[in-house]
C-alpha cells in the first residue's frame, strides 16, 4: 500500500480550487455578474486541467473522479438555482434538469465503480454506444459539455 496522500494529489488540489471558485460564484450570482461569471468560467476551465494533470502526474484516483464529477454537478446546480430565481416560470424545468443530471451521473458512476472500473470514463466496446462515444471521443465530450454550459450561461 502506498503512503502517498491522495487528497494532496495535484488534480485533487485543482478540484478544491474549483469548489472555492464555485462557492464564490454562487455568492455573487445575484449581485455581481462579472465576478460570478469569471469564477464560474475559471472553475469550468480547470475542469479540463484537472483531468490532464491526473494523467500527466499519473494521479488518477476514484476519489478524484468522484470529486470532479460532484464538483461539476454542484456547479451546474448552483447556476440552475439562480436561473430558477431569475425565471420562476421555468423553475420546474430547471428542477427537472437538476434531478436528471444528478441521478443519471450518480447511477452511472456508482455502477462503474461496482463493476470494478477505476473510472466511469472507461466504457466497454459492448456497452451503450452513446455512452461509449460520449466518453471516448474528447471532441464529443467537450462540445456536449460546452453546449450544456453555454445554454445555461446564455440564460444567466
Amino acid at each position: 500500500m502506498s503512503d502517498e496522500n491522495i487528497f494532496l494529489f495535484v488534480p485533487n488540489i485543482i478540484g478544491y480550487a474549483r469548489i472555492i471558485l464555485a462557492l464564490v460564484s454562487f455568492y455573487f450570482m445575484s449581485t455581481n455578474y462579472v465576478v460570478s461569471s469569471a469564477c464560474y468560467i475559471i472553475s469550468g476551465l480547470l475542469d479540463a486541467v484537472d483531468g490532464h494533470a491526473a494523467r500527466y502526474f499519473n494521479q488518477s484516483t476514484k476519489f478524484g473522479g468522484i470529486l470532479d464529477q460532484l464538483t461539476d454537478r454542484c456547479g451546474t446546480m448552483g447556476l440552475l438555482v439562480t436561473l430558477s430565481y431569475f425565471y420562476p416560470k421555468y423553475m420546474f424545468l430547471f428542477q427537472l434538469s437538476m434531478c436528471i443530471d444528478i441521478s443519471c451521473h450518480w447511477i452511472y458512476l456508482h455502477t462503474s465503480l461496482l463493476q470494478g472500473k477505476t473510472s466511469h470514463k472507461f466504457v466497454d466496446i459492448a456497452e451503450n454506444p452513446i455512452m461509449r462515444i460520449y466518453y471516448t471521443s474528447r471532441v464529443v465530450l467537450f462540445f456536449m459539455c460546452l453546449g450544456n454550459e453555454a445554454f445555461y450561461a446564455s440564460l444567466y
